[in-house]
């Protein structure tokens, strides 16, 4: 079996790792960080579906908002940010 390259993303400023082809949610979650975001109210957010329908983990990618990251692949460079509410509609 072929071993997964390395990669380096950001998260809220921090420079983090994760293996090419996991998704965010996987990345985030292997270095320990389980919330994601924030509702409205204030309550926190993070992996609950894993397909994508309940948008409990929705992130900020690259500074676009409304980012599932339990279907969304990390790449190499990007930086995630935790998201308050459903953010703004991308259009």
């Amino acid at each position: 079996m072929e071993e997964k390259q390395e990669i380096e993303f950001e998260f809220e400023g921090q420079r983090l790792k994760a293996l090419k082809g996991d998704t965010i949610a996987s990345a985030l979650i292997d270095n320990g960080i389980d919330i994601f975001g924030f509702t409205d109210s204030g309550k926190p957010r993070g992996f609950f579906c894993a397909i994508g329908k309940c948008s409990s983990c929705l992130v900020i990618v690259n500074g676009v908002p409304n980012i599932r990251a339990c279907i969304t692949l990390v790449e190499n460079g990007m930086k995630v940010e935790r998201q308050k509410g459903k953010g703004n509609p991308v259009w």
